[in-house]
């Protein structure tokens, strides 16, 4: 189950969000820092999980259900801790929220029926998500660049969220081509 080295990476990214959170409560720079780096970790190691699974044939159950999980919570800690010490735009963070868990449950109410393959847009989403953060991390130890530092992560995270929801949308179809009415259902 966590014998391999996918899975061992899936499992050091949710045992670091608990960390993560609690370097926003460092001193600057230092937790501006701290979060970069723990943050990069996280985003370098969610390439290589899956990367490595398929290189070394060894996707297992635990790594299709873990993965998006851990993927989902250190965002979700890094979003809401931006938002809480950092003040970012909440619209953003919304949409992006609501999304996973949308595209989360699709996921669980399709898995009778197939499943929802990650789409080349949902990948897009994910980089972009992933470099809004970092640059909205890292902003705060560049005080002369703050404002410029923190536009730029708000453009890149409005992009994100943009991304996130026209990539619902493919899911979303996806969800109801594959969904078939049970019998003696009212579903047509």
């Amino acid at each position: 189950m966590i014998n391999n080295i996918p899975n061992i990476l899936t499992i050091c990214r949710l045992a670091v969000v608990p960390i993560f959170i609690g370097l926003f409560y460092l001193p600057e720079p230092i937790s501006s820092w701290a979060t970069f780096v723990l943050f990069l970790f996280a985003a370098i190691t969610d390439f290589f999980d899956g990367w490595i699974a398929r290189r070394l044939s060894v996707v297992s159950e635990f790594g299709r259900i873990f993965d998006p999980i851990a993927d989902k919570v250190i965002v979700a800690a890094a979003l809401i801790m931006l938002i809480v010490r950092h003040d970012i735009d909440v619209i953003p963070v919304v949409a992006i929220l609501c999304r996973e868990l949308l595209v989360s449950g699709l996921r669980e109410g399709i898995r009778n029926f197939g499943s929802l393959v990650v789409s080349r847009l949902g990948k897009w989403k994910t980089v972009s998500q992933m470099a809004a953060i970092l640059v909205l991390l890292i902003a705060p130890a560049f005080q002369e660049t703050l404002d410029t530092l923190e536009l730029t992560g708000g453009i890149i995270l409005w992009i994100a969220a943009f991304l996130s929801w026209l990539s619902a949308t493919i899911y979303i179809r996806t969800f109801f081509q594959n969904l078939k009415p049970s019998e003696g259902s009212d579903y047509e």
